[in-house]
């Protein structure tokens, strides 16, 4: 029984040992990496099926590197807010996936609590304090990464009605181009691609909820394409 025991211990050390020296399995040296980091946008809420959402879609149109090469990964979570992003998905993109690529989707469900009474200012405050700590600390931890965010997409049916609404996603998009700038990212311009169009949100269709935002599938497409238009 010992005999056995030091036998097993034995070969761990030495398991350990080569492990040690080998390059780590999860780095795909020979692969292109792209990470989407957010919210219910990045993780392709609202299209039939999920993987037409915008980040899928980019990865599989080959818009950063071939398909075959590249290793694709989605960290966004629905609901997820600026500070959700920087606590719990920036640190996995630093420490373990280390994409080549990033896209972020943020800031929309900051706005939503101030359509629900928070105080403008505080919400603006955090969420140009968590945006330049996401995205200048994705460029200073992965300075050859090609880092993308996107702004704010109007949703009319909503900020046509509700007072001071338009003003907050308005404001929101200026901190996104500001920080963005400060940290050597580009902003994908979604805002202006569904400006002016139909057919892109849910809450167009008849039976949808009053404050269904999310896109459609051709909402995802219409994202996808922004990105695609300041693709480096």
């Amino acid at each position: 029984m010992l005999k056995t025991v030091f036998r097993l211990v034995a070969l761990l050390a030495l398991l350990a040992t080569g492990l040690a020296h080998a390059e780590q399995p999860w780095t795909f040296s020979n692969n292109t990496r792209y990470l989407a980091l957010g919210d219910s946008l990045a993780a392709g809420y609202g299209a039939i099926p999920t993987t037409q959402g915008y980040a899928y879609l980019l990865y599989q149109k080959g818009t950063y590197d071939k398909t075959p090469n590249t290793i694709f990964a989605n960290a966004a979570v629905p609901g997820a807010t600026s500070s959700d992003v920087l606590a719990f998905q920036v640190p996995q993109a630093i420490n373990l996936f280390r994409p080549h690529v990033v896209t972020l989707s943020v800031g929309g469900n900051d706005v939503l609590r101030i359509l629900a009474g928070a105080d403008p200012v505080q919400v603006f405050q955090q969420f140009g304090l968590n945006l330049g700590n996401i995205l200048c600390g994705l460029r200073q931890a992965l300075p050859q990464s090609r880092i993308y965010v996107h702004n704010l997409y109007d949703v009319p049916e909503i900020t046509g009605g509700v007072p001071g609404a338009l003003q907050a996603v308005l404001t929101a998009n200026l901190i996104i181009a500001d920080v963005a700038m400060t940290c050597g990212a580009s902003v994908a311009d979604v805002y202006s691609a569904f400006s002016g169009r139909t057919g892109l949100l849910l809450v167009e269709r008849n039976g949808a909820g009053e404050f269904e935002v999310h896109p459609t599938n051709a909402g995802h497409r219409a994202i996808a394409a922004a990105f695609e238009a300041v693709h480096q």
